[in-house]
């Protein structure tokens, strides 16, 4: 009788008492076991991990627009560590289109719904961007904190543009890293295709890029996302890297299968099986069986 729900910002709101402010609590329970054909330093060829996020998002409309801010606390626990750190995530205040504060960034979005298309290795930062967003149409521009990666300071600038045409999207992303003076740019088509969605990524560095750290000069990949019942869904994915980790211009490539389930509302089953063979080094095996609690 004390608390009202809250429909102006979508479902799972309610007003904070003696407020115009409405909050969102959420979260994540996330177990995984993973294995390697390639064992680690201790002689471990498999590995738990239990991971877990909580999220509190508020929202108010105000004379300047609407007024954000998002917490996410998380912690990973592996089986052979002591306690877990608990540790801020992310946490920033959107007023309209900008954001400031710790964000995964738009280079966190790039890729496709396999496991095995890294390009992006840092993507979260303190970070200020403005996003402008129409219908069908997305650009925004942002400039990264980078300190966390250097042992002085150095920004990096970020901008996105994206936008949907009938079934299909188009994303672009690009990055410069003032410290190496060194860029990316990478875009992601997808498509609904038959019973399911196709996605094409590829992207092309300059450099490493010690800010935001790519896996190579550049990647090209696809997956295809089958939808084979409303609960279940399989993707299969493939990419190439050219001058995989910068090297010495030795490439790879490597495939994925990915299986997701729904066991119930909230509750995902999921597994995945990987492949990766770098020219002039070892192949590798690994994947994980995971069981994700969300609310």
């Amino acid at each position: 009788e004390y608390v009202r729900v809250c429909d102006a910002f979508g479902t799972g709101y309610f007003y904070i008492p003696g407020t115009e402010t409405c909050l969102k609590i959420g979260g994540e329970v996330r177990a995984t076991v993973y294995v390697n054909e390639t064992e680690s330093a201790d002689g471990d060829d498999w590995d738990s991990e239990v991971r877990a996020r909580l999220t509190f998002d508020a929202k108010n409309d105000s004379e300047l627009g609407t007024i954000g801010s998002y917490i996410r606390i998380q912690a990973s626990q592996g089986a052979d560590l002591g306690r877990a750190d608990v540790g801020l995530d992310q946490a920033y205040i959107t007023v309209g289109g900008f954001k400031v504060g710790r964000s995964l960034t738009w280079a966190d979005d790039w890729g496709l719904a396999g496991e095995s298309d890294a390009f992006f290795g840092n993507a979260r930062f303190n970070t200020v961007s403005y996003t402008y967003s129409a219908d069908a149409f997305t650009v925004g521009l942002g400039i990264d904190d980078l300190s966390d990666e250097y042992a002085g300071n150095e920004v990096g600038l970020e901008a996105v543009a994206s936008a949907t045409l009938g079934m299909a999207t188009v994303t672009l992303n690009g990055v410069y890293d003032f410290g190496d003076e060194d860029g990316a740019i990478a875009g992601v088509v997808s498509a609904d295709l038959g019973p399911g969605t196709l996605g094409i990524a590829a992207a092309w560095a300059s450099g490493q890029a010690e800010g935001y750290d790519f896996a190579a000069e550049w990647t090209v990949g696809a997956a295809y996302t089958f939808k084979a019942t409303e609960k279940l869904s399989i993707t299969p994915q493939v990419v190439y890297w050219g001058d995989y980790g910068f090297d010495g211009g030795d490439d790879a490539w490597g495939a994925d299968l990915y299986i997701e389930y729904a066991l119930a509302a909230g509750l995902t089953a999921s597994a995945d099986v990987r492949y990766i063979d770098e020219e002039g080094g070892d192949s590798n095996w690994d994947g994980f069986v995971r069981l994700t609690r969300s609310f």
